[in-house]
């Protein structure tokens, strides 16, 4: 039996937010990435994210090794707006305190 190399595709796709998820699930580029970078195995984040399939994980990771500098760069992207976001919020609602307001809250009800 002879193997021919056949290209494989990588299995992202960028949702209408722009953000960028593994095949048709929830799971994003952001997730996958960070779990290895903190050392998790392929097998480790299928454990995880049952939704994921193992190819697809090695897939990504194969593609995040192959273009590192351009995915590094989109994750800086994707945590600096997060950051705004937060900011943004805790502008408009106060989090000092939100404990205290909360438990008040759930004694007067």
């Amino acid at each position: 039996m002879l193997l021919v190399p056949t290209t494989v595709s990588v299995p992202l796709k960028t949702d209408a937010n722009g953000v960028i998820r593994v095949n048709q699930t929830r799971i994003t580029l952001d997730t996958v990435v960070t779990a290895f970078l903190e050392g998790a195995t392929a097998e480790e984040i299928r454990d995880q994210y049952s939704s994921l399939e193992l190819a697809d994980i090695y897939a990504v990771l194969s593609y995040y090794l192959q273009h590192q500098t351009e995915v590094d760069t989109y994750l800086l992207e994707r945590q600096n707006l997060a950051n705004f976001v937060q900011q943004e919020a805790e502008k408009r609602f106060n989090p000092i305190g939100i404990r205290d307001r909360l438990l008040a809250r759930r004694t007067h009800v």
